[in-house]
């Protein structure tokens, strides 16, 4: 496609992503900003997912990468997740392609309000590690496996989902859970941007500049999930999953 990416526009999109890559280190949601302003910018719904998933992978990856240099996630620990949560999302990539959405669709709005409602009234969610309910193995092949599986179907709210699973079944305390959570999701943005790419669905120099915006914004994100904890995490995500329902219902309700 033809494509004209102009100073003012690559600024404004820096810009976007910036802020998004802040968001969506803590809480999720950064997509709610950065696809309208890729389709502002006049990129079709396919091409603006595609573009979408290239820069977001920048503003996972350095977040993850700030997590495990602090010491709040182990790779080695997490490994077998890493490849479920990326495997489940090649095949709702391939998936989406072929199934209708239009239930998803439908129930997802309340699925991620109540996300939010849960991290608001849960008095369980702390700092603390709890007891889990899953072994790792047992994680990665239904919790790790299905998000990533939702996130190449579909994908908003993917590290609110990560999140909750992490709180509520492995027993994490919630900076903990939010840095696993942040590195499987870039597990799932790569096997996405694989499959975007394959289908010619990326703008790579666009992409590249809203990538250099999510990776400060990221960053500074990710030092006050380690400083802050709960103080900022719960809020901000009670608040983007009340923006996600409240996007999603007004798209399917054409509301604006």
């Amino acid at each position: 496609m033809e494509f004209e990416l102009t100073l003012q526009i690559a600024a404004l999109l820096f810009g976007v992503a910036m802020v998004a890559g802040f968001i969506d280190s803590i809480a999720g949601g950064g997509g709610l900003l950065t696809i309208p302003a890729l389709m502002w910018a006049g990129l079709p719904p396919a091409v603006a997912l595609g573009t979408n998933k290239l820069q977001a992978c920048g503003g996972s990856f350095f977040a993850s990468l700030y997590f495990v240099r602090k010491g709040l996630v182990d790779l080695k620990a997490v490994k077998l997740s890493l490849i479920c949560a990326f495997a489940g999302a090649a095949l709702g990539t391939i998936l989406v392609q072929l199934v209708d959405a239009k239930v998803l669709e439908l129930v997802l709005p309340f699925l991620i309000l109540a996300i939010g409602c849960y991290f608001l009234f849960s008095k369980k969610i702390s700092e603390d590690d709890r007891h889990q309910v899953l072994t790792p193995t047992a994680f990665a092949f239904t919790a790790a496996l299905g998000v990533g599986l939702y996130d190449g179907f579909f994908g908003p709210g993917t590290g609110s989902f990560f999140a909750l699973a992490f709180v509520t079944l492995a027993g994490f305390g919630l900076a903990k859970a939010t840095a696993h959570a942040k590195v499987l999701n870039f597990s799932t943005n790569i096997a996405s941007l694989i499959f975007f790419t394959l289908g010619g669905k990326v703008i790579w120099v666009l992409g590249l500049v809203m990538l250099a915006g999510q990776a400060i914004g990221a960053t500074l994100g990710s030092r006050l999930v380690v400083t802050k904890g709960s103080k900022i995490i719960k809020p901000l995500v009670v608040t983007m999953s009340l923006a996600m329902s409240v996007k999603l219902l007004a798209s399917q309700y054409q509301l604006f």
